[in-house]
């Protein structure tokens, strides 16, 4: 697979790898919950949190590689006024690992198991906080089935994969959404190639622009010392989640996000999170955009009083 290696140091690195480290061990959950298992697809279940009590359904989702475990302990300051859920995406923790292929993880993919979760149990639209990579499955939700929620959290969740920013763009994304139109456009079926050719009559010119700005950026950066070139292992998850992004542009349910202001590097993460934070409030009427400041990516641990007061006031407000 010989596009492994870029997309996984676009995801892992850029991302999750700088922002894992910084990680804060979550206290023990005060208010016991129970496990099962809600299959959402073809042989795959997904583990599920319960806290119980009879409030609005509040469903929390884990960042990448988290199960929902690490979210125990700021769930449990939730679970005495709503009915408290945290759900772990497939290819993390005991809930089902299908092959790591973008198929399985693409984006919308992960926001149908959300929604399997939210027809199976029943809930009434539940209000949905996501962490981190999260904002993809929230944004797919909201997107798609603004319906079947009441509103949306990001909890240092906004990026390009949560919302897609017409007017910068983005060069993974749209090489992805390229090479994806290029895949139909080979695909000998009649109906794919003409929606492929249509849809690159409008791609290739955008691309172009997009490509243009991303060569500026190359020339203007240092240049890496070279160093041994690993040979590439199979496929991971995250290889799998980082090939499955995709383009979100319209959200109409009220949202309020969260985003992590941090002292000092990674300046790249940093640089990209005020980006899309920016796009995200300019783009997203509906959204209340707050900075918490000397915040880590773990926002829910590293500043727990602020981020629980910005959620309540949000809920209290949602109906």
């Amino acid at each position: 697979m010989k596009w492994r290696t870029p997309w996984a140091i676009a995801l892992t690195v850029t991302f999750a790898g700088a922002m894992g480290a910084q990680r804060t061990t979550a206290p023990i959950d005060a208010f016991p919950h129970t496990v099962r298992f809600v299959a959402v697809d073809t042989n795959v279940a997904l583990e599920v949190l319960d806290w119980g009590g009879s409030g609005r359904p509040l469903v929390f989702l884990a960042g990448l590689g988290d199960d929902a475990h690490v979210l125990d302990g700021f769930v449990s300051r939730f679970a005495t006024t709503y009915h408290c859920y945290a759900i772990t995406r497939r290819g993390s923790g005991t809930s089902s690992a299908p092959p790591p292929t973008p198929a399985n993880y693409a984006s919308d993919r992960l926001g149908d198991d959300v929604l399997a979760v939210i027809d199976s149990l029943r809930l009434n639209r539940p209000v949905l906080a996501g962490h981190s990579v999260a904002g993809e499955e929230l944004s797919s939700v909201g997107s798609r089935h603004p319906e079947k929620v009441a509103g949306l959290i990001y909890l240092d969740a906004v990026w390009p994969y949560s919302y897609y920013d017409r007017s910068a763009g983005n060069m993974r994304i749209d090489a992805l959404e390229l090479r994806r139109a290029l895949d139909d456009l080979l695909s000998g079926v009649t109906s794919r190639q003409r929606q492929a050719s249509e849809a690159l009559r409008t791609a290739l010119p955008h691309f172009e622009q997009v490509l243009e700005d991303f060569r500026k950026q190359l020339a203007s950066s240092p240049a890496a010392a070279p160093g041994p070139i690993a040979a590439p292992g199979p496929p991971t998850i995250a290889d799998a989640i980082a090939l499955g992004w995709q383009k979100y542009t319209e959200l109409r349910v009220p949202i309020l996000a969260l985003v992590a202001v941090p002292v000092g590097p990674p300046a790249v993460v940093n640089e990209t999170r005020a980006k899309s934070a920016a796009a995200f409030e300019a783009g997203v009427p509906s959204a209340r955009v707050v900075r918490i400041p000397n915040a880590n990516h773990y926002i829910f641990n590293s500043n727990r009083a602020e981020v629980v007061a910005e959620m309540e006031a949000f809920l209290g407000r949602v109906r």
